[in-house]
């Protein structure tokens, strides 16, 4: 299945901004993130087709998977 993957700010160092990937069906939002080594405390926001998702929620064709860094700031 072809899930648009779309990266905000830091998680685009190294990585890419929005890409189409392709992943098995049945992929959670968990899988992504692990593969992308994002380490869970930096992880803030997780939207599915716009809408906040949770890291267990699984994927599904044609999905667009957002992530979002925390924002630290003072």
């Amino acid at each position: 299945m072809n899930v648009t993957v779309k990266l905000v700010g830091i998680f685009r160092t190294g990585r890419f901004n929005e890409a189409v990937c392709e992943y098995p069906s049945g992929t959670s939002v968990r899988k992504v993130v692990d593969e992308l080594l994002i380490p869970d405390p930096l992880l803030g926001i997780v939207l599915i087709n716009g809408v906040h998702a949770d890291v267990e929620d699984i994927l599904h064709d044609g999905d667009a998977l957002c992530l979002l860094p925390f924002i630290d700031g003072g």
